[in-house]
């Protein structure tokens, strides 16, 4: 691809950007201050590569964020949105149907755990969350439960940036700021190697804290959220197996509702089509989000059993309606592309072909292991975090040097975008992303860490 026009150079892009964009979760002094790097302004993709505003290419090592499954510019799903956009590009579901809409909600009752019956529309992670909670506060209140509004959430979670979602929440970093606005949630601690010695120990204690406060505080609670086997916004924090069913099992002894959060997870990023298969559960609710449309529009579900449905429903007098719901709730462009992108999953081969590209990254990422600055590699399927500490154990590098913002900035010169969590590097590679592509990620990311601590 050749750089743009002289009258749309980079230096030019980054100035209109500098005069009217505002980042997400950006510092943005010192973007306005230090953004003259024109690598960041990115004009088009090619595969599994982005391509900047000077012509310049770098393979998309973290999924545009978590949710590029088959790449860019995918001919299949190309033509998917240009059929539909011949025949109308949205029309409201509140009141009527359509037909893409129905298609992948079909799709997706097929494809989820058996008892997800039906789908409710939204348009991003964040407000498939707030649908489930407002799902299950209301499930519960139509079956004349008022007082069952209570949340469990466990800490370092991320659900999102609504405030509903927020509240779920809890990671100060993002959230402390907004707690005035919030509403009370119970925290229990993440069942990891953050806060005790071993894995299963810290599952123990988990489901101890979950089983305390359910027990002594009955008819109180209508659900627990969990991201099912990976924190992912908390720096990739890994469950230990055996915990998401455990968690399963206890909600259903005190007759509160599961919402597994798959917005990160799901579509093959475990290395499964959703995370809740590696345990064999099926929760109440499920938020799903991210890779729904193959990274392409923003299309977001909530999926929720016929149990949970038939609690909506009744005569009007009892006033048992959801009333929820988005502009653009069941955008027909957007259903379009993410039927395409299931259609491609299965074509693929993508779930079987998954084992062996998770078991290459593992097996690359190991000879980072005795590196001195990396404190730990937590990895569950295409979900990696790379802990970056400034010596081991674990000491950790003053926050205010931004290490983790630096290396992947350094990273660029390898060719390849990658995105922090504070020092923990990210990879998420496109779950079809070819073995060449995937080892030279690999060969940028590991270059890059022991180029930057030499």
């Amino acid at each position: 691809m050749t750089p743009l026009p002289a009258d749309e150079n980079s230096a030019a892009l980054v100035e209109r950007d500098k005069a009217c964009v505002w980042h997400p979760f950006t510092p943005m002094r010192q973007w306005l201050e230090n953004c003259d790097d024109t690598a960041r302004v990115i004009v088009a993709g090619d595969g599994f590569e982005l391509i900047d505003s000077q012509g310049r290419q770098f393979i998309d090592g973290f999924g545009s964020l978590w949710c590029n499954l088959h790449g860019h510019r995918v001919p299949q799903i190309d033509q998917a949105i240009r059929d539909q956009l011949g025949k109308v590009a949205h029309t409201t579901l509140l009141g009527y149907a359509s037909p893409p809409s129905i298609e992948l909600a079909e799709r997706l009752v097929g494809i989820t755990p058996p008892g997800l019956d039906k789908v409710f529309y939204s348009d991003s992670g964040a407000t498939a969350v707030e649908v489930a909670l407002k799902m299950a506060y209301q499930y519960y209140y139509n079956r004349s439960q008022p007082k069952r509004r209570r949340f469990i959430a466990l800490r370092n979670s991320y659900h999102g940036d609504t405030i509903g979602s927020v509240s779920l929440g809890g990671i100060d970093t993002f959230h402390r700021i907004f707690k005035p606005l919030l509403f009370d949630v119970d925290f229990v601690d993440s069942p990891n190697a953050y806060h005790h010695p071993a894995g299963d120990e810290a599952a123990g204690v988990v489901l101890e804290q979950m089983e305390t406060l359910l027990a002594e505080n009955p008819d109180e609670f209508c659900a627990v959220i969990v991201e099912p086997l990976m924190q992912g916004a908390a720096g990739m924090l890994a469950h230990p197996a055996g915990f998401l069913k455990a968690v399963r099992e206890l909600t259903k002894k005190h007759d509160v509702l599961l919402i597994t959060d798959e917005v990160a997870t799901g579509f093959c990023r475990t290395g499964r089509l959703f995370a809740c298969e590696h345990e064999g559960i099926c929760p109440d609710l499920m938020p799903l989000g991210k890779g729904l449309t193959g990274g392409y529009l923003p299309v977001a579900a909530t999926m929720a059993t016929r149990e949970i449905f038939d609690g909506f429903c009744g005569e009007l007098s009892e006033s048992r309606t959801f009333y929820h719901g988005h502009t653009f709730t069941g955008n027909a462009l957007g259903c379009a592309a993410a039927a395409a992108s299931l259609d491609l999953i299965e074509s693929s081969g993508m779930v079987a072909q998954s084992p062996d590209k998770v078991r290459l990254i593992f097996e690359r990422l190991g000879e980072l292991a005795d590196h001195p600055n990396v404190g730990d590699i937590r990895q569950v399927g295409f979900m990696v975090g790379i802990e970056l500490v400034a010596s081991r154990p674990g000491e950790a590098f003053d926050p205010a040097l931004r290490t983790g913002a630096a290396l992947c900035k350094a990273a660029q010169s390898h060719g390849v975008i990658i995105r922090p969590l504070g020092d923990v590097v990210v990879l998420m590679p496109a779950p079809a992303m070819d073995n060449e592509t995937l080892n030279r990620l690999l060969d940028a990311t590991i270059t890059t860490i022991k180029e930057f601590f030499a």
